[in-house]
């Protein structure tokens, strides 16, 4: 399908690697569309839905690593996404990846999430040694034990642990959605590529489906 005299015969072969790069890229983006989650679908045929908030890997140490233009605004959706949810009684769970590589220890500076998160100490937590939340920590039990059925998904990064605990909550059986804009990854083009891919939910769409916390 791709040959390696696209880019020319005088091509070096980093370059003649990128159009196959693209390609390989254009078929897991499809693949993603194909495992996103039905969350809108579930509440329209009105299936009760019993949500919680992960915010996953919001950590100092990971921060600079991702894209810096609109970490203030996305800091601001996530803080949305956590002040709903309490208004609802609904919990947030704070999702933290541990790295022993890199000396990366609980109660260090580049371990916690920023000052500019609002979580709480009262937050339940899980830790993990893996890209997905779900990969050996106890994360599923606090979710079937306060009788959650659904995750709703924002941190970062898009590219990396939201998107491998997106997967992990649908194998689980559990529904699931990201929300756009309050995501982060590497590179803006990635983070709005999946977002697109896997239908991420907006904010208002995301408050309808919650409805008046009142009722």
């Amino acid at each position: 399908m791709f040959r390696s005299d696209q880019t020319g015969g005088g091509g070096s072969r980093e370059k003649r690697r990128f159009p196959v790069k693209r390609a390989l890229l254009l078929l897991v983006l499809v693949f993603l569309a194909f495992g996103a989650a039905g969350l809108c679908a579930q509440e329209e045929q009105g299936k009760e839905l019993h949500p919680a908030l992960l915010v996953v890997d919001v950590q100092n140490i990971w921060l600079p690593y991702m894209s810096q233009e609109d970490q203030e605004a996305v800091f601001g959706r996530i803080n949305e996404l956590i002040a709903i949810f309490r208004e609802h009684g609904l919990p947030v769970i704070r999702v933290y990846h541990t790295d022993i590589k890199r000396g990366l220890e609980p109660g260090t500076e580049p371990f916690e999430f920023p000052a500019a998160i609002n979580i709480r100490d009262d937050d339940p937590m899980v830790i993990k040694n893996y890209p997905s939340s779900f990969m050996k920590t106890d994360l599923e039990k606090i979710l079937r034990d306060n009788g959650r059925d659904c995750v709703i998904l924002c941190g970062l990064s898009a590219t990396g642990c939201v998107l491998a605990t997106h997967f992990g909550a649908i194998e689980r059986e559990f529904e699931t959605a990201m929300v756009a804009g309050a995501l982060l990854s590497p590179k803006v083009e990635h983070t709005k590529a999946i977002e697109e891919s896997q239908h991420a939910l907006s904010i208002e769409r995301l408050k309808e489906i919650l409805g008046n916390p009142e009722e």
